[in-house]
């Protein structure tokens, strides 16, 4: 069992390399130590894999660890948003316009506390569902869409202050 668990997670990881790396910097804002909290996450899962009872979860569980382990980084490497690193790992864009708007929700959602942010980036950046968030967040279903409406209401109105 634990094999073919095995064998599941490091398919999964292959697959989603720069969703991966993605979420970590989301967190860190640096290259170095996204890829660092992704190489570690990706031990750490295969250490405990173990752990996993059904390997149909093996998404949301690795989610949990990444998302631990970014948290974890953040905390201990204090880094500013550098705007054209971060402007490129939006995409470029030829519509300045949408680039603009782009920068500033990504800056807002850096701002909302770690329970939040992780609510968002799990929902609009990783397409989870509700559920799957809760199984992530350890949380129930209703907390992850009470934090869900809360940092969306968050970002409206910061984005909002500075249009007027």
């Amino acid at each position: 069992m634990a094999y073919v668990a095995q064998e599941v997670l490091i398919e999964y990881i292959k697959e989603n390399q720069d969703k991966l790396y993605r979420i970590a910097y989301t967190y860190t804002k640096n290259q170095e130590v996204a890829l660092d909290v992704v190489q570690e996450s990706i031990t750490k899962s295969l250490e405990n894999i173990n752990k996993l009872r059904n390997e149909e979860y093996v998404k949301t569980w690795f989610y949990r660890i990444l998302i631990n382990e970014s948290i974890k980084a953040s905390k201990t490497n204090r880094y500013f948003v550098d705007y054209d690193t971060a402007e490129k790992e939006l995409g470029s864009n030829s519509h300045e316009n949408q680039l603009v708007e782009n920068l500033d929700i990504y800056e807002n959602i850096q701002k909302l506390n770690k329970k939040l942010k992780t609510v968002i980036i799990l929902r609009f950046f990783e397409n989870l569902k509700i559920e799957e968030i809760a199984y992530v967040t350890k949380t129930n279903t209703n907390t992850v869409k009470s934090r869900l409406y809360k940092g969306i209401e968050e970002i409206k109105k910061s984005i909002g202050r500075r249009s007027l």
